[in-house]
């Protein structure tokens, strides 16, 4: 008896096919209806009229955070994954089917630019997803709203609208914005309100925002900016020092934008303007009092009353400190006396002075020190032309270099005093208007020009160029420490100003006690008088030569000199 052969694979697969009427070749990948059969456990037993029926789990029956509402007899859509798995049941998706038909519906609500519903479900990196009934999409962060949310809280699990962005189905990717449907929302009712709006309209909003330029305020659908210089007529460094977010504020419509739905506000316009009368209130010449407001490189802003600043220009600040920063002058919210320098109503501009308001020392200098008076003070400066002294009230006075002393003058003059010493002198010249003080020192040392110019030591006083008699104090390897006189000023003479010849320049020549002529030459910065011979000993060559001919006459120096000699002892 013959053995039957083995069924192959190929025959089980006719037979199932057979078996199904050949319906089973079109089922995988495609949705069908099919009938709860029951319920077991979490499961759903579906019919769809293939030969095995299949289990879903109930939570894809289900919207997100909801239970399912299914019960036995209840007709439902499915995808069929696959006609017999390896238990022998049909594989079924309520979620797939539920996602093939929402892409079909989505992308043609997508293709028309319609909003379509969704829930937000759950939380991922730089967002959310959203169920668009049965398919997933994502929305961004900054999608979610206007302005940046906190708590996302509220919006969960709420059915809302959306709009789609983009999509892709092959690689199953949908983005969507709820902030899109807010502007969109947001625009009609600004258009809306704007319309009821006019210029010059006042309204009650509310301060949403506030910023260093100034504040947004909430006017019931629509922002108005209610710029800082629009605050107050007085001045306002930050807007937070008047305002706060949440408070209620009346305000004015300055101007409307109606292409850009720009909504310009004010307060100050609902007070009165101070300026009005300024001119009047505040005639020049004027002093008032005023409170610094603020502190610039160029001067200092002082307000007068609420609304009404003015300018202090550094060159107005103070009579005596030139260059000098406002701020080491005055300080801020401190209260000062100004004068009232010019008024510009239109321009809404004050100018101030500070040093007006105040005595002019150089004035008051003049009534205390009148030309001729003795003033006492300290060198503060040395000039190429002469010296600087503080005097009182803050002022200084000008000693020329030629007033400093008698018979000195240019740089040597100029180095008999040293900065931070106090000098006495008298005063020259007073010019008020022009701010100077003129004063000499010489004017006040005893003997004066009769003593420089007779060659006498004039009460100890020596002159350069002056030829005097000198004795010798002490001996030294540089030169010799000789002294006017027997009691008169003493002084140096250099190794080198002791003679024309390299043989007189030597100090052990001389002697202790010895007197000899000398030329005075020049003063130390201690005022000591320098000594030289070789220059007394040029200048009377030169005097010689000048006065009995030259050598091209015939006569010889020496003669010349001899005959010079013969006259001065003669």
């Amino acid at each position: 008896m013959a053995t039957a052969a083995m069924p192959t694979r190929d025959d089980f697969a006719a037979m199932l096919n057979q078996s199904l009427g050949g319906e089973s070749e079109g089922f995988e990948g495609r949705v069908v209806k099919g009938t709860v059969t029951g319920i077991e456990n979490d499961l759903a037993v579906i019919d769809v009229g293939l030969k095995s029926e299949g289990r879903v789990p109930l939570r894809e029956f289900a919207a997100p955070g909801q239970k399912a509402d299914l019960k036995i007899g209840d007709e439902v859509e499915v995808y069929v994954d696959r006609v017999e798995n390896h238990q022998g049941e049909a594989m079924l998706s309520r979620d797939r089917a539920r996602r093939e038909a929402a892409w079909d519906k989505l992308e043609a609500e997508y293709a028309a630019g319609n909003r379509v519903e969704g829930v937000i479900f759950g939380r991922v990196k730089g967002g959310f997803t959203v169920d668009l009934n049965g398919a997933v999409a994502f929305l961004p962060g900054s999608q979610v709203d206007i302005r940046p949310v906190r708590d996302v809280g509220p919006l969960m699990d709420l059915p809302q609208p959306f709009q789609i962005l983009k999509m892709d189905r092959r690689r199953g990717n949908i983005v969507v914005s709820r902030r899109a449907i807010l502007e969109e929302t947001r625009a009609e009712q600004r258009s809306g309100l704007i319309l009821s709006l006019t210029e010059g309209q006042i309204v009650e909003g509310v301060v949403k925002n506030i910023t260093d330029y100034g504040a947004f305020v909430d006017l019931g659908g629509i922002d108005g900016l209610l710029h800082v210089t629009d605050i107050s007529y007085k001045r306002v460094n930050h807007p937070s020092e008047v305002l706060e977010i949440g408070g209620t504020v009346k305000v004015q419509i300055v101007r409307i934008n109606r292409d850009t739905q720009r909504i310009s506000l004010g307060m100050k316009q609902l007070e009165s303007d101070p300026w009005e009368g300024a001119q009047a209130k505040y005639p020049i010449g004027g002093v008032f009092k005023g409170r610094v407001t603020n502190i610039t490189e160029y001067g200092a802003f002082v307000e007068l009353e609420a609304g009404i600043e003015g300018l202090v220009h550094v060159s107005e600040m103070s009579w005596t400190k030139k260059n000098v920063h406002p701020g080491k002058i005055v300080s801020t919210s401190q209260e000062v006396d100004v004068a009232i320098l010019e008024v510009d109503e239109d321009k809404r501009r004050i100018s101030l002075g500070l040093k007006q308001a105040q005595a002019n020392p150089w004035a008051a200098f003049a009534e205390t020190h009148p030309v001729g008076s003795t003033v006492e003070g300290e060198v503060k400066n040395s000039t190429e032309f002469g010296l600087f002294i503080g005097l009182d009230g803050d002022v200084d006075g000008m000693v020329h270099m030629s007033d400093i002393a008698w018979g000195v003058s240019g740089e040597d003059a100029l180095n008999l005093h040293h900065k931070g010493e106090t000098v006495s002198a008298q005063v020259l010249e007073i010019d008020v208007e022009r701010e100077r003080i003129s004063l000499g020192i010489k004017q006040l040392e005893r003997g004066g020009v009769s003593a420089a110019s007779t060659g006498k030591s004039g009460g100890g006083g020596v002159g350069k160029n002056e030829v005097v008699t000198v004795t010798v104090l002490e001996v030294r390897d540089g030169g010799l420490e000789v002294q006017v006189g027997d009691d008169g000023v003493s002084g140096f003479i250099k190794r080198t100003d002791l003679g024309r010849d390299r043989d007189e320049q030597r100090p052990e020549r001389f002697q202790v006690g010895q007197k000899f002529d000398a030329m005075v030459s020049g003063f130390d910065r201690s005022k000591k008088p320098t000594f030289s011979v070789k220059a007394m000993q040029i200048a009377e060559e030169k005097q010689a030569v000048a006065q009995y001919g030259s050598s091209d006459s015939g006569a010889s120096l020496g003669d010349i000199l001899g005959e010079a000699l013969k006259q001065k002892n003669s």
